[in-house]
């Protein structure tokens, strides 16, 4: 009798065990939730992250969200299209498009303050317009902490000041772009990208097509500094680098 109870107690804890091993690896496919593909749903999940301390927003693949109206704004730079980023967030996408409407009042996409950090990871960010009087720099992106582009893209993006894809400026701000495309933005001048006393890297990625009203139209740069790593500066008008205040390494013409 007492080798039947040992028997019953082996075989109970051998199904535990199995069960515990079948249970595991279903917790661990537990998938991550895409946000769905309208303004309002991009808007809270910015909200969220920043409420969370930062975090990772998946977008929806192929989705291209548009934002009708201004959902930040810290009443000194102008509006913005997402709210004001705040902490570090992640954009995980997957060939998607963050647009400002064509029928929408002017707004730039993103301001990152100088806590916040954006990092875009197959995104593209695209129609925003900065042209606030006197706060009219960064088109796309207005940056005060980390932007961060990889696999991504800024174009069609207007600033009626500088900086038509990205203004970044400030001690503590960094653009780093990695495999990523600058093309087709305008400004009154460098339509690419305006970097002042801040970090700038570009590693095996374009600034071309971008114009300007004055030069340089690629590329503007002011103290702080600027990399350029397997990266071109090309077809910019009506410079792409020349007349920047502090020389851009690397950039021709």
């Amino acid at each position: 009798m007492r080798n039947h109870h040992k028997i019953l107690s082996i075989t109970g804890a051998a199904i535990l065990a199995a069960g515990a091993v079948i249970l595991l690896p279903a917790a661990a496919q537990a998938k991550t939730t895409s946000v769905p593909c309208n303004e309002a749903a991009l808007v809270t999940a910015v909200n969220t992250a920043n409420a969370a301390g930062g975090g990772t927003i998946t977008l929806l693949a192929g989705c291209t969200y548009t934002l009708t109206s201004s959902n930040g704004n810290d009443g000194v730079n102008g509006p913005a299209g997402l709210p004001i980023i705040t902490t570090p967030i992640t954009f995980e996408g997957n060939a998607n498009i963050i647009k400002r409407s064509a029928t929408a009042s002017a707004f730039r996409i993103v301001q990152v303050g100088p806590t916040g950090g954006i990092t875009l990871k197959a995104v593209t960010l695209s129609g925003g317009h900065a042209a606030a009087t006197g706060h009219d720099n960064g088109g796309g992106i207005l940056n005060f902490g980390a932007v961060t582009l990889t696999g991504s893209t800024l174009s069609g993006n207007t600033a009626n000041g500088l900086g038509g894809a990205v203004y970044s400026t400030g001690t503590p701000s960094a653009a780093t772009f990695t495999s990523s495309t600058v093309k087709a933005n305008t400004a009154r001048q460098a339509a690419g990208i305006a970097s002042v006393n801040g970090t700038l890297t570009l590693t095996s990625s374009v600034v071309n097509t971008n114009a300007a009203t004055v030069n340089p139209g690629g590329i503007y740069y002011v103290a702080g500094s600027a990399t350029l790593n397997t990266s071109t500066v090309t077809a910019n008008i009506p410079t792409n680098c020349v007349s920047s205040p502090s020389p851009v390494p690397g950039c021709i013409g």
